[in-house]
């Protein structure tokens, strides 16, 4: 094998290998197996834990102090098998003795438009507690 061509090989794996790489980091939320996350009002609130039962979601989220459950909201879109919510926040926490164990806020399927029994999925990211 003449040097050149070993060095074109080498390139072009290189080049392969480089779009292989980079491609990971774009892939579609659909591929990536990360449900996506809505657009919507305000901004995607990192959570703690989320845990959804009994026709209810509850999110576990940090706070500085003064976080309510008004500061959110819950984003639901229908999916091909239920539906995911979003949590997003609408108004900042600027209060500064931040809650340890952060925060628990709770939505009923009701309050948000969903039939009892819907299959739920969440699609904030999440952030375990610091410190």
């Amino acid at each position: 094998m003449s040097p050149h061509r070993t060095s074109i090989g080498l390139i072009g794996a290189m080049a392969l290998g480089a779009l292989a790489v980079s491609g990971c980091a774009v892939l579609p939320d659909w591929l990536s197996g990360r449900p996506p996350v809505e657009d919507g009002p305000g901004v995607v609130e990192p959570i703690r834990a989320a845990a959804v039962g009994q026709d209810t979601v509850l999110f576990w989220i940090s706070s500085n102090g003064c976080t309510e459950k008004s500061d959110l909201v819950p984003v639901v879109r229908e999916t091909y098998d239920g539906a995911r919510v979003t949590l997003r926040r609408v108004r900042d926490d600027r209060c500064t003795h931040p809650e340890k164990d952060g925060v628990e806020l709770r939505w009923s399927f009701e309050e948000m438009g969903l039939a009892p029994g819907t299959r739920l999925q969440v699609a904030n990211p999440y952030r375990p507690a610091q410190g």
